[in-house]
């Protein structure tokens, strides 16, 4: 009973959410997200001690707006598949030399490697991808209940990239990531917590935590370009910096994808620590 409420729950936040005027929603997310404030539940005291990780002294401020960012992502994520290509470019930023880097990437046909830690709206960036007409592929956490993880990859697709289970499906994920890069495609994998518990230890804001090691993985094994993605919010858009990682070359393969795996959480945390408000980390991350 419990698995079909939250499943009914998403239903009713993507069809009723994209319903109402913009305005009417903003505030009520933004209500949900103080009232979660004043609560101080579980998730609002993890949050705060993963901020001040990042930042000792960081204001109590910066919780109250993480969380009124966490929510603006879920509006947006809500509203994501009644809006058009042309909103998906235009609410969305970039220099014009890392959308070249981006452009380069697919008209080439080597592809490229993106990760991305949980800042801004991973989303919105993967539909300015597609809408740009660069082929994209990432992979989904199977999420419980099932249908829950069902609307997610609908979502997704309907957004246009392709979704490739994390576990479950035909064929390993980093097989077919590698098969569509040899293609030109952009993969793009959120990179800054591991998920299997089989991930790669790094210091990561001073203390020591375990990445996924695919992002690495998938570089070195396709002489793909790796570039970490660091996302944050505007008042009218989501903008992209992209900082390129340069894999070593010499070295036996497990060092490589640790040192590489390294090089990412230190470009996630220069990232991060320019706007912690808007990285979504409502999870426990260090050991």
């Amino acid at each position: 009973m419990k698995d079909r409420l939250t499943e009914l729950g998403f239903v009713a936040g993507w069809r009723l959410v994209r319903m109402l005027p913009l305005p009417a929603a903003r505030a009520l997310f933004n209500a949900a997200a103080d009232r979660a404030y004043q609560k101080n539940g579980p998730g609002t005291q993890r949050l705060r001690r993963n901020l001040q990780q990042v930042n000792p002294d960081i204001p109590e401020d910066a919780v109250r707006a993480g969380l009124r960012s966490y929510a603006r992502y879920w509006l947006e994520a809500f509203r994501l598949p009644s809006q058009s290509k042309q909103s998906f470019l235009d609410g969305f930023g970039i220099s014009p030399e890392h959308y070249d880097w981006l452009r380069k990437a697919a008209a080439d046909g080597g592809g490229a490697v993106l990760a991305l830690p949980h800042t801004g709206n991973w989303d919105a960036a993967a539909a300015w991808v597609v809408s740009n007409g660069w082929p994209m592929v990432t992979v989904a956490e199977r999420l419980k209940p099932e249908g829950v993880y069902r609307q997610f990859m609908a979502y997704r697709e309907k957004l246009g990239m392709e979704v490739v289970p994390l576990t479950g499906g035909p064929r390993a994920p980093l097989d077919v990531l590698a098969e569509r890069i040899g293609q030109g495609w952009l993969v793009c994998l959120l990179g800054d917590r591991d998920l299997s518990r089989n991930g790669v230890d790094v210091t990561f804001f001073g203390g020591r935590t375990r990445m996924p090691a695919g992002p690495a993985i998938l570089a070195i094994r396709t002489g793909a370009p790796l570039f970490a993605v660091d996302l944050s919010f505007t008042p009218t858009q989501t903008y992209a910096v992209l900082r390129r990682i340069t894999p070593p070359t010499a070295g036996a393969l497990d060092e490589r994808v640790k040192a590489t795996t390294q090089l990412l959480a230190d470009a996630f945390a220069e990232g991060i620590a320019e706007h912690p408000q808007d990285w979504h980390m409502l999870q426990k991350l260090w050991l």
